[in-house]
């Protein structure tokens, strides 16, 4: 079947698939002219070069999800069901922080500054359990062993994102259908909350900005990935065939949007089938901020 971007303000163009064969892709970033993610229900971190080769830089027993990178180069990645960051030296992979004390329920998505600092969300709940909806925090980490509570009360933190000049950070609230934002102190503490978008109809998992102010956002029910500004305008539509889970801007001119899709994020459904995929297109603005 083919795959369709169905923008608001252009005629209907095809997306082009860059993998296949996946149980189910999460956490993509663009770093040192490549595309990494997780999959997640697989166990492994990817890396698709230039060329399109696939090469597995990491296994993660406990589930990768977030990624981000150490102002030194090392990769982060986070260990989802034992609440952890950990990473990646010459010795292998380590534990750089353990959040088991702060995190409520499976650990997921991540963003990482310039300066190597991490915030991290969880659950809040057994999602796939079907137990009943809770709010959980936002954390930080600083540094090494060294996290705590950034921000409170969130409906299942999830993709993440910092403005060019660092002082905004903006996370997907999967199920209050939002984009909060938040300023950043020198600290790395938050304040001054407030809503950044109201996306009633989508639920916002992975999220990224580009150069003119607008978000990307992966919306897995509605299948499809959606730009929206300040305020709540959406201006363009990508629908898919499968659902969206998340997205990234990359490639050489920044302008590639990367659309993480898969038909289930139930991990036995998402084991069985192998069918995640990555799909891409053009789109008008590059990436911009983190990650």
């Amino acid at each position: 079947m083919i795959i369709f971007w169905d923008r608001l303000k252009d005629s209907r163009m095809p997306l082009k698939t860059i993998t296949t064969d996946l149980c189910f892709a999460e956490g993509p970033r663009w770093h040192d002219g490549a595309l990494w993610f997780s999959d997640m229900h697989d166990h492994v971190v990817c890396r698709i070069d230039a060329d399109g080769v696939k090469t597995v830089v990491a296994e993660v027993p406990e589930q990768p999800s977030g990624l981000g990178w150490l102002p030194d180069g090392r990769l982060l990645i986070v260990s989802m069901r034992d609440r952890s960051i950990l990473v990646q030296n010459q010795r292998g992979l380590e534990v750089w922080c353990d959040l088991s004390s702060l995190a409520k329920h499976d650990c997921n998505d991540m963003v990482v500054d310039a300066l190597g600092r991490c915030w991290v969300g969880n659950f809040g709940f057994n999602l796939h359990a079907g137990d009943t909806m809770t709010t959980t925090e936002l954390i930080l980490v600083r540094g090494q062993h060294q996290a705590e509570v950034a921000a409170r009360d969130l409906f299942f933190p999830n993709g993440s994102v910092i403005t060019p000049d660092g002082r905004t950070l903006i996370v997907a609230e999967t199920f209050a259908a939002c984009l909060t934002a938040f300023d950043i102190e020198p600290s790395g503490r938050l304040s001054n909350r407030r809503i950044w978008a109201q996306l009633d109809g989508a639920v916002p998992d992975g999220i990224c900005l580009d150069t003119a102010g607008g978000i990307w956002v992966a919306s897995p029910t509605s299948q499809e990935c959606l730009r929206v500004r300040a305020g709540g305008e959406v201006t363009d539509r990508i629908k898919v065939e499968d659902e969206a889970f998340a997205c990234m801007l990359g490639g050489e001119n920044g302008r590639q949007l990367f659309i993480l899709t898969a038909p289930s994020s139930v991990p036995k459904d998402c084991q069985q089938a192998r069918a995640g995929k990555i799909v891409y297109t053009e789109v008008e603005h590059a990436r911009a901020g983190c990650p």
